[in-house]
């Protein structure tokens, strides 16, 4: 892109630079020697040039916006044509009270929904299992059934929102309600629009929130992919999720690396069910997290859309350009958040929030200012919203695509982001592909010792905290209001389910259930008997306990 005479004439003015001007200001400043890393390691240099892209080509790595390699975004217009979505995580307490939230948010601008579930939901126990006592409600709303998803969305059309859920080993399950109150809502599945997680590889290494082994798990990702590629066109059956990886203690290489590698391994096992690339592929989509470093954000998410382009056409062939996308959600970051002076948690959001619309997300949560204190405000969540909002319309970073494509830094970075990722996926590849990672504690080993060199640079202050380890308050009093959960939400619900267990058909629930039993060891895809099965008021524990009695229950390797 640059002529090979212009890219030598700057290096000689950047290397008089550095023997006159620079070392004066050197003298003055004896810290300016420091090495620059970024929380990958990668060095940053004092100042870029076209030196360091001399090697860019415009068309092969850049192109235009919607044409392949998609570095520069996925929509011809971007935000000048339609803005991303403004998608909150939310859910607490009861159905009742999520769907309060739900109309509040939709009420105050919001474009689309985003559901949080409890801990007993996300590891399939029913809100009156023993394993479920103290916990129900409290990190998200509790669902058992398919009448709590009733109540859930009532007074919601499904039509009119598209709804994401935040579930991975239930997803074939929840996906399954969902549908059913569609049905009786009378929306045509094929209008249905919304993402369930169902990233069940991640969990192993991240998340740790499994229910079963590795391979059955991957088998229930994939048979929600190939019953939505035909019967579900507009849902998105899997959000791969890099979140979580990096909420453990990755890198933002780190997170870039695995999450692609779960999505290479979901493709092969779909295409494996015998659909072509190009059946399933254009509804795949992610999940990234967005944290401090700017740059280093905005290139991760430009190198991702580049390489997954790359890997979709070269390593699998495929030909539809939609199928080469990365279409992205992405939420800031949670473990950034601080309990100590939570109020800057705000400008820390705004912060991630602006990488992610300036990286091209196609929808965006912001983290409220008092989540390291407990579940969100109304207050709170208004203002996390309200800072999507502002950057949307006040900025101005809307007006044009990739405003930062062409930075020398930029640049360089998402082109180094990207062939270190390539690393770690070659690597991947050698130790046998994500399951046989995952058994060999790859994963895991990597993320920890990530996770231990940020503590060790925030303890030694080679990595300041505001608010932290640095520019504390000696004494300071909560001035945020927090909100409870209240313990009678537990007795509540319990009550309703068992209710619910006493006045259906028990003997048509049994029938069904063991024909799911049947249906998991014949190795058939398991979403039509999970529809029938939540249309009996089946409960979500009753469906998982089958599943646990044929595939069994994960155990996690311990590594050292």
């Amino acid at each position: 892109m640059f002529e090979k005479e212009k890219v030598e004439e700057i290096k000689l003015e950047r290397e008089r630079w550095e023997k006159t001007t620079l070392p004066n200001w050197i003298r003055q400043c004896p810290e300016c020697k420091s090495e620059f890393r970024n929380h990958s390691g990668i060095l940053i240099k004092r100042v870029y040039t076209p030196e360091d892209i001399k090697e860019l080509d415009y068309m092969r790595d850049l192109g235009f916006p919607s044409e392949y390699p998609f570095t520069r975004g996925l929509h011809a217009t971007m935000y000048r044509g339609r803005l991303w979505t403004m998608r909150m995580f939310a859910g607490y307490g009861t159905a009742e009270d999520t769907n309060k939230r739900f109309k509040y948010l939709l009420s105050e601008g919001e474009t689309g929904l985003s559901t949080a579930f409890d801990y007993p939901t996300i590891m399939g126990y029913d809100s009156d299992h023993p394993m479920a006592r103290g916990e129900v409600g409290v990190c998200g709303v509790a669902i058992s059934s398919l009448q709590d998803v009733e109540v859930l969305f009532n007074g919601i059309p499904l039509d009119k929102v598209t709804t994401s859920m935040t579930i991975n080993g239930p997803a074939p399950i929840l996906l399954s309600m969902y549908i059913a109150v569609g049905d009786k809502q009378g929306v045509p599945r094929g209008k249905l629009g919304g993402t369930t997680q169902n990233d069940n590889l991640k969990e192993f290494f991240a998340q740790k929130l499994c229910i079963f082994p590795p391979k059955p798990s991957v088998k229930l990702t994939t048979d929600v992919i190939e019953y939505c590629a035909k019967h579900l066109p507009k849902w998105n059956p899997v959000s791969i999720s890099g979140y979580h990886i990096r909420e453990a203690g990755a890198t933002a290489l780190q997170e870039l690396a695995f999450t692609l590698y779960d999505g290479i391994a979901y493709v092969e096992s779909t295409l494996e069910r015998g659909l072509k690339v190009d059946d399933f592929a254009h509804r795949l989509s992610f999940f990234f997290a967005s944290h401090n470093d700017f740059f280093e954000e905005i290139a991760k998410f430009r190198a991702a859309r580049r390489l997954w382009a790359r890997i979709m056409k070269e390593r699998f062939h495929a030909k539809n350009p939609r199928s080469m996308w990365m279409r992205m959600h992405v939420q800031t970051s949670g473990c950034t958040l601080t309990a100590q002076q939570p109020l800057n948690n705000i400008v820390r959001t705004t912060i991630q929030a602006l990488a992610a619309v300036l990286g091209g997300t196609q929808s965006l949560h912001t983290n409220s200012f008092d989540e390291a204190l407990c579940l969100p405000t109304q207050e709170a969540v208004r203002v996390a919203l309200r800072t999507q909002q502002i950057i949307a319309y006040e900025s101005g970073v809307t007006n044009t695509v990739d405003p930062l494509g062409g930075s020398y830094y930029v640049e360089a970075l998402t082109k180094e982001m990207e062939e270190k990722a390539m690393e770690y996926i070659q690597k991947i590849d050698d130790l046998g592909g994500a399951v046989a990672a995952i058994e060999k504690g790859f994963f895991q080993k990597e993320i920890a010792d990530s996770a231990y060199r940020y503590q060790r640079e925030v303890e030694e202050k080679k990595r300041i905290l505001v608010g932290v380890n640095e520019f504390a308050i000696e004494e300071e009093e909560c001035p945020i209001e927090l909100l409870r959960i209240d313990p009678k939400v537990e007795k509540e619900q319990v009550a309703r389910l068992q209710k619910l267990k006493r006045e259906r058909d028990n003997r048509k629930v049994k029938e069904i259930l063991e024909k799911l039993h049947y249906a998991a060891e014949k190795e058939e895809n398991l979403m039509p008997t999970i529809i029938e099965a939540v249309k009996a008021y089946a409960t979500l524990g009753e469906i998982t306990d089958v599943l646990r009695k044929v595939y069994g229950e994960y155990k996690e390797l311990i590594v050292i």
